[in-house]
């Protein structure tokens, strides 16, 4: 769909805004800690972030929690990643159910422990009917793989003919994406400095506004939010418009 070309700087909050959450294991680094507590502390700030969000009026927000490249890393820390993901489903899932949140998870289920399977679904399911707030978890999730899934099931229903290959236009094709029901990002960050999407949300952050922040993950707050916002309300949106003339 045509999105809109803005003539001047936006001043509304974003409504979707996505985080790439690194800089734990630095962060742990830097106060001779190991990498997992570097982890645990980056749930906390998750914790902050979800109710700042909210807060600042952002109805959609999508974390980067595993990586489908995650995989390479130590056993250790993989099995301290699942555990963390436990943790907070157990500590918090009440609460999101309260507060009106709805918690999708993007992903591939593939190669999941089943437990993890089954709190992603039980999750899922107790607030599927929230409405206030969208917390989407992109685990055991890459872009890539998001697109190429994509594409086989577009390539299936082709071939059972539930799609001629004319059917298959932008919007058709995005509606075969883990978010489906979920509109594109408007402003993606990155925490710790690096400057790079590391395979995530590749397709939808294409008119995406990028602010990548030196902040390392853990020490992210409602203040580093309203930052990027600031950033972001300061940017003229133009989706392959022609920059708008000055009076």
């Amino acid at each position: 769909m045509a999105q809109p070309v803005s003539s001047s700087p936006t001043a509304t909050a974003p409504r979707h805004i996505a985080i790439i959450m690194d800089g734990n294991g630095r962060w742990a680094k830097q106060r001779s800690r190991p990498r997992t507590f570097g982890h645990s502390e980056g749930v906390e700030a998750l914790r902050r972030t979800v109710e700042a969000a909210g807060e600042l009026g952002v109805r959609y927000l999508t974390v980067f929690g595993f990586s489908t490249e995650n995989w390479r890393r130590p056993v250790e820390e993989v099995n301290a990643l699942f555990d963390l993901l436990r943790l907070y489903v157990a500590h918090d899932l009440d609460r999101l159910v309260k507060e009106g949140v709805r918690v999708h998870v993007i992903g591939s289920r593939e190669r999941l422990q089943p437990d993890i399977a089954r709190i992603i679904q039980d999750a899922e399911e107790k607030t599927r009917h929230n409405d206030a707030q969208h917390l989407i978890i992109a685990f055991n999730y890459g872009g890539q793989d998001e697109i190429a899934r994509a594409a086989r099931r577009v390539a299936e229903d082709v071939a059972a003919g539930k799609l001629t290959p004319q059917d298959v236009s932008i919007e058709r094709f995005a509606s075969y994406l883990d978010t489906a029901d979920v509109p594109a990002p408007d402003l993606l960050i990155r925490t710790s400095g690096e400057l790079r999407l590391s395979n995530f949300m590749l397709w939808q952050a294409a008119y995406t506004e990028l602010v990548f922040v030196d902040v390392l993950w853990p020490d992210f707050d409602k203040a580093a939010l309203q930052s990027a916002i600031d950033t972001y309300q300061r940017r003229e949106r133009r989706y392959g418009g022609a920059e708008a003339e000055q009076p």
